[in-house]
């Protein structure tokens, strides 16, 4: 069963389902155009759209650094977080039809360094235009500025 159409009334989160935590491990991304996937080397899952080298920082440091990124973005709200997990979510809506489109962000410590997992996907429709590759870009790069990768 898909999104219920009430999805596209609300605002913020009203309107979506529940969000769950994402396993990376067992994530089959779809056929349609409307995802984009950034994930360090060697990360579980499917291959990523982007290869984000890590980040030499540590998860707290990340943490907050995608934090600020995702209170920087316009029509923007976290839906779910789970420390355990190191893992959030927060959807995006558009500015002129409300579509909600989902980003979620998981940390992958490792050593000194923590690999990001940034995913980007549209909860309607087939095409986005690349909505979610730019949005995918744009949080890089602002996590980027506030922290060095190694």
């Amino acid at each position: 069963m898909g999104t219920p159409i009430t999805a596209l009334f609300g605002r913020g989160a009203n309107g979506l389902p529940p969000a769950e935590p994402l396993d990376l491990a067992s994530l089959v991304l779809p056929p349609s155009p409307n995802t984009c996937l950034a994930a360090p080397p060697g990360a579980p899952g499917p291959v990523p759209h982007r290869v984000l080298p890590p980040f030499a920082a540590t998860p707290a440091a990340l943490w907050a650094a995608v934090q600020q990124a995702a209170g920087a973005q316009p029509r923007t709200t976290l839906l779910a977080a789970w420390p355990e997990h190191l893992q959030a979510q927060w959807v995006e809506r558009s500015a002129i039809m409300n579509y909600p489109d989902i980003i979620v962000a998981l940390l992958l410590p490792d050593g000194d360094r923590t690999g990001l997992v940034l995913y980007s996907r549209s909860l309607f429709g087939w095409s986005d235009l690349g909505v979610n590759a730019k949005r995918v870009d744009r949080w890089i790069a602002a996590i980027e500025s506030a922290l060095p990768r190694g």
